[in-house]
């Protein structure tokens, strides 16, 4: 019997050495998405006849792709931004907390494998970001923040976790944007720092992977692409692809750019934004026992198609939709007139202004600063529904009001118009190729077309209310702004200090407007503050439930706006009429 059980175990070790000796092809197809934004549902919830890209077509082409090649061969990542954006997130976030959030349990049914912490999640605050951790930890998905550490020196969130898929040990490590404190108030990431990328993501790479001897290592960072000068902590994706070793395949977000790169030392991808791609890489792996032989992969970025949907996922969140549905067309008010959002860009226009009116009398600040946030959206006069204050303010930023010195205000507005025009003269009139608006015709490849936009970033284009000023158009930077008083005919000055009503996100230093422009640091801002206030999208709701009937005159009291303009207008008005007409083609 003894020589048996000899036998036997001498069998058993044979078999083992023939198998850890032979060569095993393997075939993985990772899948990311990204900035989704809340574009949960495929039905638009003010329009039926709208069908808008959404987490549920994306769960109908992985489950064609599970289909084909195996589920156990797909991984599915999610690069971050997906609890801001669109009324849906808003509701779970700060309305429905007496239910599990909806995000963890979509996410759990379309058997995401881990999701990337992003900027706009921390943005929600502590108390939603902590809670949907806590219901994706129990529904055993990873939400990967890696170089977020608290104040005892340890991760806050998970940074990564390893796959068994399509036999092989796969390591995903998750990061997220380390410029966070430049743009949210620290109430929202109290407690917490949030470490650069470089070099701490190769420090972690090589020690994570000498502990887990993975056969594929995935780096997934909400960071987009940049310039990869390493001068732009915001967009690290590019520096990581210059520096990183041991890696595979790079998954990015943020800058809501779909692009994927096929490299000799690993690939790179991004999906874009709103669920309207994928990337998806092909990586193939030639295995010889626990060693591998030889990596490579074949990345691309793929159209979802938004009218192929997951009816039986539809059909399982219905209630929800509905529910998101009733909140968001409820009425609220009754408007007077029409809102265009993209007047703001050729001077003081309605929209702005019923921003300005909600800031000015929620504060008693003397003077408020407002940027477009919506590039080209329209509300039409007549009824108001909650839908419309998402056009009017799409994100959940608060108000808050510091002192400013006239001068500090005077380079803030300058700095804010060099973003937005160029200097011009009389002979510009006349010349076809000249733009008062600083504007480029180029392809945009987050949605395949063509056409003129903004060069800077429009939202950035902050406006004075509280003022009467003009901007001349034929002077530099540095001479452009001319302050003749108060709203009120009080004689402006210079060296006088101001109470300033602005976003949370403009006090946090976002767009450089208060530390370059102003020249006021952070560190200073914050002894400016004179107080803070609730997110300016309930503001406005408030203002108009409390009025219900919102007229022109309400928000356009030159007392309390002020005016401003662009002058000399007999220059400036045709060149501004010629540039929106590039920038909005076909739109009267």
């Amino acid at each position: 019997m003894k020589r048996i059980y000899i036998l036997l175990i001498v069998i058993a070790l044979s078999l083992l050495s023939c198998n850890s000796n032979k060569i095993e092809n393997h075939t993985l197809h990772v899948v990311s998405t990204g900035d989704v934004h809340g574009a949960w549902f495929d039905e638009d919830y003010s329009n039926p006849e709208k069908i808008n890209t959404s987490l549920l077509a994306v769960s109908k082409k992985i489950n064609d792709l599970c289909d084909s090649v195996g589920a156990e061969n797909v991984l599915l990542i999610d690069a971050g931004d997906c609890l801001q954006g669109d009324v849906a997130p808003y509701y779970y976030n700060y309305v429905r907390t007496d239910v599990p959030h909806l995000f963890p349990r979509m996410a759990k049914y379309m058997n995401y494998d881990c999701i990337v912490l992003g900027n706009h999640d921390v943005e929600t605050g502590h108390p939603v970001y902590d809670r949907v951790r806590k219901e994706l930890d129990d529904a055993g998905i990873p939400w990967l923040g890696g170089n977020v550490i608290d104040e005892n020196g340890n991760i806050y969130f998970s940074e990564y976790k390893v796959f068994e898929k399509a036999g092989l040990k796969v390591l995903v490590l998750g990061y997220t944007n380390p410029n966070i404190p430049a743009w949210l108030q620290e109430e929202k990431w109290k407690g917490l720092t949030f470490n650069s990328l470089i070099p701490y993501v190769q420090q972690r790479v090589d020690e994570i992977k000498a502990k887990e001897n993975p056969h594929v290592t995935i780096v997934a960072v909400h960071s987009g692409s940049g310039r990869g000068d390493g001068q732009m902590l915001e967009n690290q994706g590019i520096d990581l692809f210059n520096s990183l070793k041991g890696v595979d395949l790079i998954v990015t977000a943020h800058d809501h750019m779909p692009i994927s790169k096929d490299y000799e030392k690993f690939d790179y991808m991004n999906g874009g934004s709103k669920a309207a791609n994928i990337g998806h890489s092909v990586v193939n792996v030639t295995t010889k026992g626990s060693n591998v032989l030889e990596i490579n992969a074949i990345t691309g970025v793929e159209k979802v198609e938004k009218t192929d949907v997951d009816l039986a996922m539809k059909d399982f969140f219905k209630n929800e939709f509905d529910e998101i549905k009733v909140f968001n067309n409820r009425k609220i008010g009754t408007l007077g007139f029409d809102i265009k959002t993209r007047e703001a860009y050729a001077g003081q226009s309605n929209y702005t202004n019923l921003i300005n009116s909600v800031m000015l009398a929620e504060t008693g600040a003397q003077i408020a600063f407002t940027a477009p946030l919506t590039y080209n959206g329209t509300i039409a006069e007549g009824d108001m529904h909650y839908s419309d204050l998402r056009i009017v303010y799409p994100y959940e930023n608060e108000l808050v009001v510091i002192k400013m010195k006239g001068s500090e205000v005077k380079g803030f507005l300058e700095y804010s118009y060099e973003n937005w025009i160029n200097t011009v003269s009389a002979e510009s009139v006349s010349d076809e190729n000249a733009h008062l608006f600083k504007i480029v015709e180029q392809d945009n490849p987050r949605n395949n077309t063509r056409g003129w936009t903004f060069i800077a970033r429009s939202y950035n284009f902050e406006a004075a209310a509280g003022l009467n000023y003009v901007v001349d158009v034929t002077k530099p930077f540095g001479n452009r702004i001319i302050i003749n008083s108060l709203a009120d005919g009080t004689p402006f000055d210079p060296e006088a200090f101001y109470t300033v009503a602005m976003t949370s996100y403009r006090y946090s230093g976002a767009g450089n407007l208060l530390t370059e422009g102003a020249g006021i640091s952070k560190d200073e801002a914050a002894t400016r503050l004179v107080s803070q206030h609730r997110e300016i999208r309930d503001l406005i709701n408030d203002f108009v439930v409390d009025n219900q009937e919102i007229t022109s005159d309400m928000i356009n009291r030159k007392e309390v706006i002020g005016d401003w303009k662009f002058v000399p207008e007999d220059i400036a008005v045709p060149i501004i009429k010629r540039d929106m007409d590039l920038l909005f083609p076909n739109i009267n």
